[in-house]
C-alpha cells in the first residue's frame, strides 16, 4: 500500500454513463476547478452497471493507469459515488489518491465554510463519510494475524479510530443542536416582529449572492465558482418606508447533492423551509436550466420546502441576446417569473416592485384612537406594526395611523375589540 500524498492538484477526471451526459462532465470539471485541482486528462466511457471491484472495467482501469503515469497525475476524481472497497482497490492499482464525487464536494465545502455552524456541519458530513473508509486507509495499520507473536496492533487501532470518530460525531451533533436552538430563537424573534422572510434558493453559481448583494448592499462574497458561499446570511430589505422583509441567502444546490450534506445542512436549509416566499434564482444563460430547476425542486421537496410559494428569478440575462427585463404571470394572474441581471442591475426595480405588491396584500391600514389605559397596546404596536402617524389627543391618549400584517391576528383582534368598545 502506498503512502497517501499530503496534497495533489494534477487530477485525472473519470466519468462513465449509460448515455451521453456532457453536462455532468462539465459540472465535474467545474467541481474540480473549484476544489483547486488542475484537470490534466479526462477518461470517459459507457457503462450501465458499475464493476463491484473497481467501478470501471479492467480495460478502462488499464487505460486510466496509463494516463495517470503519462500525465504524472497525483489525484483521480470520479464523478460517481464509490464504495470504500472500490476506492481502496483503485488506489492500490493506481498508486495515487482516489476521490469520489461525495469526497470532492465535501472538500469544496470544507474550503468554503466560514461560520462556526458551517464548519461544524462540514466536519460532521466529512466524519460520517470517513467512518466508512477507515479499513486499510493508512499503511501503518497492520491486520491481526493468527499465531503467537504474530498479532499486530492493526485491528485495535482501527477500533480506536472508529471510537474516536463516533465520539467526535456525538460532540459535533450536541454543538449543532445548541447552534440550532440559537438560530430558532432568531426565527422566533422574527416571527414576533412579524417580518416576512424571503429565501434565495437555486443551483450553485446561479448568482444568488450577487442578487442578494444587489438588493441589500450586504457585501457577501460572490464569485464565478461552485459553492462560493455556504453560510446563510440574513439582511433586512426595505421595500417601502412601511414595509420590511428579511432576505436570506442560502447554500446552493447541485446535481446528486450527497445525502450526508443534505442531512448536515438541514438546520441551515430550514431558512428555506420557514420562509414566506422562495426566490428560485436560475442562470438564464445555462442551456441545462431545465435540469437544474428540477434538481433544486427535488432537494426542496426532500427538506419539506416544496409547499412554500416560489417565484422563479432568471438571472444573468446580460449574457443572453434579445432578452429584456420582464415579468411573466401564471394563469391566476400572479407573477411566476422575473427576468433580470443582478450584475448590471437591469430588472432589479421590477423585482423590487413585484415583492412590494406581493407583500402589500398582506398589509392592513388602520386609524385608531388609544386612551391612556392602552399604553401597553401602543407599545406592542410600535414593536409589531409600522406607525405612519401619531398625534396626542391632549388628554393623555393618542390618535395613530398604522400598518400591520394580516398574519398578526391577535393584535388585529385587540384593535377590533377596542374599536367596537369605542363605537358602543
Amino acid at each position: 500500500m502506498f503512502e497517501r500524498p499530503k496534497s495533489g492538484e494534477r487530477a485525472v477526471l473519470v466519468h462513465l454513463a449509460a448515455q451521453d451526459e456532457t453536462e455532468a462532465l462539465v459540472e465535474l470539471q467545474e467541481l474540480a476547478s473549484s476544489a483547486g485541482a488542475e484537470p490534466v486528462a479526462t477518461v470517459t466511457g459507457r457503462r450501465h452497471t458499475p464493476d463491484p471491484r473497481y467501478y470501471i472495467g479492467k480495460g478502462k482501469l488499464d487505460e486510466l493507469a496509463r494516463i495517470v503515469r503519462e500525465d504524472e497525475a497525483e489525484l483521480v476524481l470520479f464523478n460517481h459515488p464509490l464504495t470504500p472497497s472500490q476506492e481502496r482497490n483503485l488506489e492500490r492499482e493506481l498508486s495515487v489518491r482516489v476521490v469520489d464525487r461525495t469526497g470532492l464536494i465535501l472538500d469544496i465545502f470544507a474550503q468554503r465554510a466560514q461560520s462556526f455552524e458551517g464548519k461544524l456541519q462540514v466536519e460532521l458530513a466529512q466524519l460520517r463519510h470517513l467512518s466508512t473508509r477507515l479499513v486499510r486507509g493508512w499503511t501503518h495499520l497492520e491486520r491481526q494475524k493468527g499465531g503467537i507473536g504474530l498479532r499486530g496492533p492493526g485491528e485495535t487501532q482501527l477500533e480506536t479510530d472508529k471510537r474516536l470518530i463516533a465520539d467526535r460525531i456525538r460532540l459535533i451533533q450536541k454543538r449543532l443542536e445548541k447552534v440550532e436552538r440559537q438560530r430558532n430563537q432568531g426565527r422566533s424573534a422574527r416571527r414576533r416582529a412579524e417580518l416576512p422572510v424571503v429565501s434565495l434558493v437555486g443551483y450553485t453559481n446561479a448568482g444568488k449572492s450577487t442578487l442578494f448583494n444587489a438588493l441589500t448592499g450586504a457585501g457577501v462574497y460572490a464569485a464565478n465558482q461552485l459553492f462560493a458561499t455556504l453560510d446563510p446570511t440574513l439582511r433586512r430589505l426595505q421595500l417601502t418606508p412601511s414595509l420590511t422583509v428579511i432576505l436570506a441567502d442560502t447554500v446552493g444546490f447541485i446535481r446528486h447533492l450527497p445525502h450526508e450534506l443534505v442531512a448536515a445542512f438541514r438546520s441551515t436549509l430550514k431558512e428555506a423551509v420557514d420562509a414566506d416566499l422562495l426566490l428560485h434564482v436560475i442562470d438564464a444563460s445555462d442551456e441545462r436550466s431545465d435540469e437544474t430547476i428540477s434538481e433544486v425542486n427535488r432537494v426542496l421537496s426532500e427538506i419539506g420546502a416544496d409547499r412554500v410559494r416560489q417565484i422563479q428569478v432568471f438571472n444573468k440575462i446580460d449574457r443572453v441576446a434579445d432578452i429584456e427585463p420582464h415579468a411573466e404571470r401564471n394563469a391566476s394572474g400572479d407573477v411566476a417569473k422575473v427576468w433580470l441581471s443582478a450584475k448590471t442591475g437591469a430588472g432589479l426595480p421590477l423585482l423590487h416592485d413585484v415583492l412590494e405588491v406581493l407583500f402589500r396584500r398582506e398589509v392592513i391600514h388602520r386609524r385608531i384612537h388609544l386612551g391612556p389605559e392602552n399604553a401597553g397596546l401602543r407599545a406592542r404596536l410600535y414593536n409589531a406594526a409600522q406607525i405612519l402617524r401619531e398625534e396626542s389627543d391632549g388628554t393623555g391618549g393618542w390618535d395613530l395611523e398604522v400598518e400591520l400584517l394580516k398574519r398578526d391576528v391577535k393584535l388585529l383582534h385587540e384593535l377590533d375589540e377596542l374599536q367596537d368598545s369605542i363605537s358602543a
